[in-house]
């Protein structure tokens, strides 16, 4: 269950991540010359936040 919810949550943080620099990018009025790298540092940030939550949640559950 853990690894379908960790799968989950990676394709919307991947869509969200697009939507976002995209978003961005329309905002700005052009397309960053380092586009991938952009991109690379958003999903980054929010895998490692959203993921380490979810390993918190997950473990305190496990105990109650």
């Amino acid at each position: 269950m853990d690894i379908a919810l960790f799968t989950l949550v990676a394709i919307l943080l991947y869509l969200f991540s697009d939507w976002l620099l995209g978003t961005i990018e329309k905002k700005r009025g052009a397309v960053f010359k380092n586009r991938n790298i952009i991109f690379f540092a958003i999903i980054l940030v929010l895998t490692m936040g959203s993921f380490e939550l979810m390993q918190w949640v997950l473990q305190s559950n496990n105990l109650g």
